[in-house]
């Protein structure tokens, strides 16, 4: 597998992470626990060397399936989570990055990882309570401590950028970004440039539409699937967006790549620091992804493929309004 560095950092992981999200929570019934540690440590062996998780996912419970599966291999992956939300009987109860609460994260999450430190912790969404001033001094204070090795933002816009980066160094940025979504591009991708931070894009497969798994006869369960609920996945948006799959299919027929190929190899072309994390729960579909990072596009190639793809108009926002107010800021 190769290796990228994230920014300036120094932080150098697999040019493929995993997401570990799914294979606790999220997507449907939770997989089997112990086939997801041997999955994980199949990730490993195979080259990945950053992986995943979040309290909030579960809550809980994934931190502690990563930690598990991860600890005979501590010394050799960097494990990336998140703090910034509150709890209550189990369920998250809105954002709160107060410091005395980016304290107790980083301990419990300690706990559940097995590990003396968090190699990078990221906030996981904008509190409009809290300056991302003192966010990133609190986190500035763990790292002087050695609790944590890495700071980063998800979800987040250029200026908070800019101004958490003015404290504490910024190692990563993670947001959506993919085919479907392209928003980074207009001033996140910039200002990680400028400042030298590397970007992780979640979602890189747009959640599964572009593998050209889903198509308009697909359901999902209301219950722990959120795609239920997004614009995206409305009956009409995936038959109308269907074109782009198409797409990404005779761009790779002469490679023999997949579309979920050709989607990742397209992220992995646009900046030598971004480092997708698709996420799955299936080791074929795991080296699937990770073939990704062998395919080889002239310059040409890629320039082609943009402009093919800039003709389709793409239908339905990733995020109802209500939602989409906690990203971006």
């Amino acid at each position: 597998m190769q290796k990228r560095i994230l920014g300036k950092s120094g932080l150098e992981v697999s040019a493929l992470g995993l997401g570990c999200m799914g294979m606790s929570y999220h997507r449907g019934p939770a997989p089997d626990r112990n086939a997801m540690i041997s999955l994980i440590r199949k990730a490993v062996e195979l080259g990945v060397t950053l992986f995943d998780t979040a309290e909030v996912y579960g809550p809980f419970i994934n931190e502690e399936l990563v930690g598990e599966a991860l600890s005979p291999f501590r010394e050799e992956v960097a494990i990336a989570t998140k703090f910034g939300f509150n709890y209550e009987n189990g369920k998250s109860m809105g954002p709160n990055s107060r410091p005395e609460r980016i304290r107790q994260v980083a301990e419990e999450s300690l706990k559940r990882l097995k590990s003396e430190s968090i190699d990078l912790f990221y906030q996981h969404r904008s509190d409009p309570n809290v300056p991302i001033e003192d966010v990133a001094g609190t986190v500035k204070d763990l790292i002087r401590q050695g609790k944590v090795k890495h700071f980063g933002l998800c979800e987040v816009g250029a200026q908070t950028i800019r101004r958490a980066h003015a404290v504490q160094p910024l190692t990563a940025v993670q947001s959506e970004y993919s085919l479907m979504w392209r928003h980074p591009e207009e001033d996140v991708l910039p200002i990680l440039e400028e400042l030298g931070i590397g970007f992780i894009p979640y979602s890189p497969l747009g959640r599964g539409y572009l593998s050209g798994a889903l198509n308009e006869r697909t359901t999902f369960d209301s219950s722990n699937d959120n795609r239920a609920t997004l614009p995206r996945f409305t009956v009409e948006a995936m038959k109308a967006n269907r074109g782009l799959v198409d797409l990404l299919t005779e761009f790779g027929r002469s490679k023999r790549a997949t579309p979920t190929q050709v989607a990742l190899a397209w992220l992995l072309a646009r900046k030598p620091w971004i480092v997708p994390i698709p996420g799955t729960t299936r080791l074929e579909r795991l080296e699937e992804n990770l073939r990704s990072a062998d395919l080889e596009f002239t310059a040409e190639e890629w320039h082609g493929l943009d402009r093919a793809a800039s003709k389709i108009k793409l239908q339905g926002d990733r995020y109802p309004v209500d939602q989409a107010k906690l990203v971006g800021h």
